[in-house]
């Protein structure tokens, strides 16, 4: 297989779960869109030097392009949550939109944290090495998320269980 055709491949298998991550860390479809094709541009053009782990540059980029947006969106409000087509269907459509509103009172940074921590499953040294910053401010940024999602949306505790 030619090394266009590895990209192609990749590109066909794993553009949904990049896009779902997308989405999650942007809050808005068209801006996901936008991050998954940025990263992917940046893969195609260095495809040669990171077969060996495609997948984890392509997050990797995203992440980065996403905190560059929240460092330079700094004190703009943020997009609002709207849906993603992609998402599981058989979740139940009253949670779903609960989940969508509470994740839009977080800021971009507030989101990106809990993506990388909770959806992305990394540690908070990983986070932070993502990220490029400290351990201590993704545990911060961390508790503050979870504390506005819990302010904003009590009824959703029920729904995840706490660490014992």
């Amino acid at each position: 297989m030619t090394r266009e055709a590895e990209f192609e491949a990749f590109v066909a298998a794993r553009t949904p779960a990049l896009a779902r991550t997308a989405y999650l860390l942007t809050g808005d479809p068209h801006l996901a869109e936008d991050l998954v094709q940025s990263a992917l541009l940046r893969a195609a053009e260095r495809w040669e030097r990171i077969h060996t782990s495609p997948e984890a540059y392509v997050r990797r980029t995203m992440y980065h392009q996403q905190v560059s947006s929240w460092r330079r969106r700094r004190g703009v409000r943020e997009h609002a949550l709207d849906g993603y087509d992609a998402a599981d269907r058989s979740f139940d459509p009253d949670v779903r939109l609960s989940v969508r509103d509470a994740l839009a009172t977080l800021t971009l940074k507030q989101r990106t944290v809990l993506v990388l921590r909770f959806f992305e499953d990394l540690t908070e040294q990983q986070t932070g090495d993502v990220l490029g910053v400290s351990r201590g401010t993704v545990k911060s940024t961390t508790r503050q998320a979870l504390d506005r999602l819990r302010r904003t949306a009590p009824h959703l505790a029920e729904l995840v269980e706490e660490p014992s």
